[in-house]
């Protein structure tokens, strides 16, 4: 899992290391990311309070490509993460999940407004077991077991770097179940015993809304409902998220995140996931806009 992220770290690295050697010629496209390696760890000898050794790790990247020219708009995000941490007594548990790939195509018809597809995939890395993530615990989730697929067409309204809201009335949403283990009638909402897929259709609205509270503290809210049209459209499945970023120097930074989801075909509860991190974060910022006729693209304030 560590190699597969700082080969993706590094992968990009190189991608914008040739963008910005190509700056006099490629005029459209806005690069930036961040590379994240959050460390904790506690130690305790003859503590009469008492308390655990432990170790956790939680590394991640998160990058945003976007190509604007002319009428056109084209956004792409990719965020992955996974983090562990190595109890004594109880051994080592997964902290963070999570792969997160998007993109969107816009075609400017008014000002702000575009005509727009796109798609998305959301999915996990590692098996996940009820009793926190205890291996000896049932299985509950693994990689694509759910994975979530959507692909749809519609309108995206974009007034500044700040604000994005797409609406699409027509979105495909699949939900692949691949573990056969978990491939049971009722689970993520399959039909069947041995199903390993559910289709839907129906509408899909996203939006992400930044505010810099102060220098070097910027808060980035995300927020999406989906209505299947095709069985039951009053059961909305709602996702809200919020990630505080605290820049404390060039190399070290402070996250706190709050994702907050219902999904009836998951559990008929609200989940909620809580993280705090400090560490390193190395931000890589190609994102001055070199185009003539709009303002830069600024996916993440430093």
């Amino acid at each position: 899992m560590k190699k597969l992220l700082l080969i993706a770290s590094i992968s990009f690295g190189a991608m914008v290391t040739a963008q910005e050697a190509k700056t006099d010629t490629v005029k459209a496209w806005s690069i930036q990311g961040q590379n994240t390696l959050m460390l904790n760890q506690a130690a305790f000898s003859n503590w009469v309070g008492g308390g655990a050794n432990n170790v956790g790790w939680l590394a991640g990247v998160n990058y945003n490509l976007t190509y604007e020219k002319g009428k056109d708009l084209w956004e792409n995000i990719i965020i992955l993460g996974y983090g562990q941490n190595n109890t004594q007594g109880t051994g080592v548990r997964k902290t963070q999940d999570v792969i997160n790939l998007s993109t969107n195509y816009g075609r400017e018809f008014a000002k702000h407004w575009y005509i727009s597809a796109g798609a998305s995939l959301q999915t996990q890395f590692a098996p996940g077991y009820e009793d926190g993530n205890n291996p000896d615990a049932k299985k509950i989730s693994n990689f694509f077991a759910p994975g979530y697929l959507n692909l749809g067409a519609g309108v995206t309204y974009r007034p500044d770097d700040n604000l994005t809201v797409t609406l699409r009335p027509a979105n495909a949403r699949w939900t692949f179940v691949l573990d056969k283990d978990l491939q049971t009638a009722g689970t993520y909402g399959l039909k069947n015993d041995g199903d390993s897929s559910l289709f839907q259709f129906g509408f899909l609205g996203t939006a992400m809304y930044k505010i810099k509270i102060m220098e070097n503290i910027n808060l980035t809210n995300t927020a999406s409902v989906f209505s299947n049209y095709l069985d039951h459209p009053e059961r909305l499945v709602l996702a809200y998220g919020v990630i505080l970023n605290m820049k404390i120097n060039k190399y070290i930074s402070s996250n706190i995140t709050l994702d907050l989801l219902y999904d009836h075909n998951q559990i008929r509860k609200t989940q909620l996931k809580q993280t705090l991190g400090v560490g390193f974060a190395y931000n890589i910022d190609n994102g001055k806009k070199r185009s003539d006729n709009k303002d830069n693209q600024n996916w993440l304030k430093k």
